[in-house]
Order: structure tokens, then C-alpha cells, then sequence
């Protein structure tokens, strides 16, 4: 979504430039994409003056304009975000705080009983009524992107790994599935790759993808009258993760979750085996050790709750206690790509970095769909600024 995103924005700003997208997968948007719970986040969040913040609430407002004009299948739910122990309110109301700074229109405080006049089946102390967020079919938003870009004469390369990169005095050659193509600027949106590519372009980042997988249930279609759109726990401010969460999808189904464990491969989904490869070059990170240090018991009860329905029942009937173990299916999972600092600290904002005739987009997981026509607009900035320099 966010390479399409920046062709889009390309093409806007750079009309008649020769524009090449390489893609190793088969189709577009095949990983993070294709692999999330398809919600337009409204930037609630995120720290105000940060890119995540800025960045989302523009792509929002992107992505429902070209749903509109291009109908793809979108809807305006709105949100519950709720408190469920007192201890949480306090959380609850810097949330409030973020939202009403980042400029997020219709917020509402909602009092134990108001809660079911909106989610009759949820429970909590306190809540907070986010109307902008809603539910997009994040494929479909990649397929128009991708029919409008070979429209405008942009060359799509697919099933094409980048095998070398080299830069030069007269701008970067990237050799991708045995041919080259040369170009005054690259652009790196290679996501869960992201880091690598990076390497191979001879950059020295201090910042490493560590994956981390999200498993989903599915409500049983017989119970899925106890969800009527979205509704959210307050996260641990923490972490970047949202918690076991609600979501009532474009098709009408309810997804339960996701949780969040480390990925044991860069790719690996629900089906998928161990890339082993993958799970030593991250424990052959330092920072990643630091990370565990920190919050091995969070990691574990996670873990925990990944192999235990029960447990994860457990997790959503703190939202809605009418669920039972027996109501989740096995939904699908998704990988997330998550930039960990030298530290050891998980990097919070969308981390973009300029080296030369490159840019490189490090850090861009949730709400990175949501924000990608904003993070195309920002980068192709940054591109006119490059070439006119």
C-alpha cells in the first residue's frame, strides 16, 4: 500500500516522469496490506506533532475520497475505545487528549451506562466515542491504486526480488530478477524487508525490523450480532500493539484481535513453516535482547494466550462477556513489521531516512495503510526537493 501510495502521489506531482515499482510477491499488497483487520484508523493515538499522527489523519481523509470516487467498499463506523477498570481512565483521557490535539472531529465520553446505547453487549467504567474510525477493503484500495498507476504508463514489476543495489554519481541501479533498471532516485517501501533492502543500498541504519505476529479469531456468524462495529480496549501506552480488539469487517464478519508474539519468520503466517534463517538473524540482534530483558513476562503471557483460546476468550470478555471460547474460529494471522532501536526500544513513529540518491521508509506498520496516499504525498515532497536540489 505505501509503494502504490508514493507511484500515486509520484505520478500527481511528476507528470510524464518514468516511474518503475518492483515487487517481489506475485500481486500487490501481499503482506501487511492484505493481512491486517482492514480498519481506517482515525489517528486517536499517536503523538500529536508526530508523523503517525499527522500523516494518518490525512491519509484518512485520502483514502475516503478516492473510496468514494473509485467506489471501493468503505464504511464510517466509529469506534468504542473503553476503559473496563478504573485504572485505565486516566489512560483513557490522554487518549482523549491526543485525539482532540490531532484534530479528530465528534469525540465523546461515554459513562457505564451510555456504553450500550451505542455496543449493547460491551461493559466498562468509562469509554471514549471515536466516530472517524471505520472499516475499508484495504486490497481493493490496492487494486485501484495499481490499475490507476499502469494507466498513467507506470511499469509494475512483479514476482522481481532485489538482488543488488549500487549507487553512483549519476543515481542508483538496482538489479531485480536478473535485469537492471536505473533511476535518478530509489525509493525503499519494502516493509517487513524494508531493512534489508536498506543494507543491501550500503546503508548503515541503527534501526532493524524485528516481525511480530498477530493471530486472529472469527466470531461464529451466530454470535456476531454482539458486535455492531468496533470496539477497543485502552492499550498499554507501552507498546505500539492496540490489544485484543473487535472488529465488525467490510463483509460483515467479526474478527477477534489480534494478539502479538515475536513472528518466527518475517512471513510467517498461519500454515506457514519456520524460517529458521529469519528467527537467527533476530536473535542475533543485541537490541532484541535488550527488548526481552525488559518485557519477557508481557512476551510470555502473550505467548501464553496465542496457544490457549481460553485465555484469549478471556482477553475479549473484558470487552464483551458474552463471548465464550466456543464462539472463536480460527481467523487468519499477520505479520507486523516492527523497527526496533539499539536500545532495545520499540520505535513508536513512521521512521523515513534520506542517504544520497535514496529513500528509505524504515518504520511503517499500523497505521501505515491507512496513512499511505499521506505518506506517498510526504515523500514525493521530499523527492522534488532531491532532484531539484
Amino acid at each position: 500500500m505505501i509503494g502504490l501510495g508514493v507511484g500515486h502521489a509520484l505520478v500527481e506531482r511528476f507528470p510524464g516522469v518514468s516511474i518503475s515499482i518492483v515487487d517481489k510477491e506475485p500481486d500487490v499488497a501481499a503482506h501487511q496490506s492484505s493481512h491486517n483487520s482492514g480498519v481506517l484508523h482515525s489517528g486517536l493515538y499517536y503523538m500529536p506533532g508526530s508523523l503517525k499522527a499527522r500523516l494518518c489523519v490525512e491519509g484518512g481523509r485520502l483514502l475516503e475520497a478516492l473510496c468514494h470516487e473509485e467506489s471501493v467498499p468503505f464504511r464510517r463506523t466509529g469506534k468504542l475505545v473503553i476503559a473496563t477498570v478504573p485504572d485505565e481512565v486516566g489512560r483513557l483521557d490522554e487518549l482523549e487528549r491526543r485525539g482532540r490535539a490531532n484534530g479528530l472531529a465528534g469525540l465523546r465520553r461515554l459513562g457505564p451506562g451510555d456504553i450500550a446505547e451505542f455496543e449493547p453487549e460491551a461493559v466498562g467504567v468509562d469509554a471514549l466515542l471515536v466516530p472517524a474510525a471505520g472499516v475499508v477493503d484495504f486490497p481493493a484500495v490496492a487494486r485501484v491504486l495499481r490499475q490507476g498507476l499502469e494507466n498513467h504508463g507506470v511499469s509494475i514489476s512483479l514476482g522481481r526480488m532485489v538482488d543488488r543495489i549500487r549507487e553512483g554519481a549519476d543515481g542508483v541501479t538496482v538489479l531485480a530478477g536478473g535485469e537492471e533498471l536505473r533511476a535518478g532516485l530509489m525509493i525503499n517501501c519494502a516493509g517487513l524487508h524494508s531493512d534489508r533492502v536498506a543494507a543491501l543500498a550500503g546503508v548503515k541504519s541503527k534501526i532493524r525490523i524485528v516481525p511480530f505476529r498477530g493471530e486472529y479469531y472469527r466470531l461464529a456468524e451466530s454470535q456476531s450480532k454482539l458486535v455492531k462495529s468496533l470496539i477497543y480496549p485502552v492499550p498499554d501506552s507501552r507498546f505500539p500493539f492496540l490489544g485484543v480488539h473487535f472488529t465488525r469487517r467490510i463483509d460483515d464478519s467479526v474478527e477477534v484481535g489480534p494478539n502479538a508474539v515475536l513472528a518466527l519468520g518475517r512471513e510467517h503466517y498461519r500454515g506457514v513453516a519456520v524460517n529458521w534463517a529469519d528467527v537467527r538473524e533476530t536473535l542475533g540482534i543485541g537490541a532484541f535482547w535488550r527488548l526481552v530483558g525488559r518485557y519477557w513476562w508481557t512476551g510470555a503471557l502473550e505467548l501464553f494466550r496465542s496457544r490457549s483460546k481460553s485465555l484469549y476468550a478471556r482477553s475479549a470478555r473484558r470487552l464483551v462477556p458474552a463471548v465464550r471460547a466456543e464462539h472463536l474460529h480460527r481467523g487468519g494471522a499477520g505479520v507486523r513489521a516492527q523497527a526496533l532501536a539499539a536500545n532495545g526500544r520499540l520505535v513508536d513513529d513512521f521512521v523515513i531516512e534520506e542517504t544520497g540518491s535514496m529513500i528509505h521508509v524504515l518504520n511503517a506498520p499500523s497505521p501505515g495503510a491507512t496513512a499511505s496516499l499521506a505518506i506517498g504525498a510526504h515523500i514525493a515532497a521530499l523527492a522534488e526537493h532531491r532532484l531539484s536540489g
